[in-house]
């Protein structure tokens, strides 16, 4: 035999011999992912979107027609119930207030000469019902002297009238006139400046907007709950939300009410549109409201929070990630699988109650600090967390 053929036979030996031992090496067991069992505060939580409100924000108009003659606030400035925001040129009103005065000086004027008639009238009937007994007058003249004393009665009673008139007038004209100052109805920061200094505005269709004031001491915040969690919460609940801008700190309040209907009820529309098959191609969201104290002012009207109400909490539980659940059995318990000293999983029962999805708590069945199995670890790549691979 060549000394070719003697090579060739021996390479498909030797790779016959390798792939031979290579099936009889036992295979590896895999290498699991687990994860200890520690002990944290947990939550099971309804999350949605917000927006921060003033708990009271005050459109203050004007009632009396004009030029803005001066404005006394700035954007951000702090007023009191009462303090005066701006004037409008007051000519008119003042004009008015004038003529008003002047008719009521008129009425009384008036009255009293129609008194001074009705005076003289009664004392004519009296002389002539006395000259009727002795037969120095006439019926006639008596008569004629009752009716002017009727006539000058009625006068009376219309003057009163007048005099009612003219004053109704005149408090009207001075309220007119003390619309040209306007005055905070509340305590609040000013939020926006609508007009402008030499801006004339018309007040009589409408009431022109001239600031905008709000209580901002207290925040309103209102959230968008969605249809699949509106059932899970009630008034009264725990509820916080973090900032745009701080997502760290959170701001906490009760939950005031739940809205009956959603916003879109607006629109009547019923809060959905249907699609062509009958099915709905816009989700629907409820309006949950509540209210955070707000002293240093921090937060702002219009930001946006991510709010969290809570359903269930525990603080210091014992708490395992829920990838570590097994099949849950008919009395509620589950099987979790726990690394034994050799790292060899171990199967066993445990009592649950939190489980927000992420993270469970444990109440039964499990001690701090043993590692329960998550998974298998991957082939490469190093383990990310408290995940722990044997």
């Amino acid at each position: 035999m060549s000394k070719k053929r003697w090579a060739g036979l021996v390479l498909i030996i030797l790779v016959a011999g390798y792939f031979a031992l290579h099936r009889m090496r036992p295979t590896p067991p895999p290498r699991l992912a687990t994860s200890p069992v520690v002990i944290a505060d947990i939550e099971d939580t309804v999350i949605a979107t917000g927006t921060l409100e003033s708990s009271r924000l005050v459109s203050v108009g004007a009632q009396a027609s004009g030029q803005i003659k001066s404005l006394k606030v700035q954007v951000g400035q702090q007023v009191n119930e009462g303090d005066l925001i701006a004037e409008i040129d007051s000519t008119t009103q003042q004009n008015t207030l004038r003529n008003a005065e002047a008719a009521i000086a008129r009425d009384r004027a008036q009255r009293a000469v129609q008194q001074a008639n009705l005076k003289l009238s009664e004392l004519t009937f009296q002389r002539q019902k006395n000259l009727l007994t002795e037969d120095a007058t006439t019926r006639a003249e008596l008569e004629r002297a009752e009716a002017q004393l009727e006539t000058n009665r009625a006068q009376i009673e219309a003057s009163d009238a007048q005099m009612e008139q003219s004053k109704s007038t005149l408090e009207t004209a001075r309220a007119n006139l003390g619309y040209t100052q306007i005055l905070a109805p509340m305590s609040g920061t000013v939020v926006a400046i609508v007009a402008r200094e030499g801006q004339t505005v018309n007040a009589v269709q409408s009431s022109p907007t001239i600031v905008k004031l709000a209580k901002l001491d207290t925040i309103t915040v209102t959230a968008g709950i969605s249809e699949a969690d509106v059932v899970r919460v009630k008034a009264g609940q725990t509820v916080y939300f973090t900032t745009l801008g701080d997502t760290r700190k959170r701001y906490y309040g009760k939950l005031r009410s739940i809205a009956p209907a959603p916003a879109s009820i607006e629109q009547d529309t019923g809060g959905r549109t249907a699609n062509a098959g009958g099915g709905s191609t816009q989700a629907v969201y409820y309006n949950a409201i509540f209210e955070v104290p707000n002293p240093t002012g921090e937060l702002r009207i219009a930001m946006t929070a991510q709010v969290y109400v809570v359903l269930n909490e525990a603080k210091q539980a014992l708490t395992i990630p829920t990838s570590a659940l097994g099949e849950q059995a008919a009395d509620g318990s589950y099987t979790v699988r726990v690394a034994d000293a050799q790292g060899q999983p171990q199967p066993r029962r445990i009592t649950v109650g939190i489980n927000n999805n992420v993270t469970a708590q444990v109440l039964d069945g499990l001690k701090e600090g043993e590692k329960v199995v998550v998974g298998e670890a991957a082939a490469a790549g190093s383990p990310r967390g408290n995940v722990v691979m044997f």
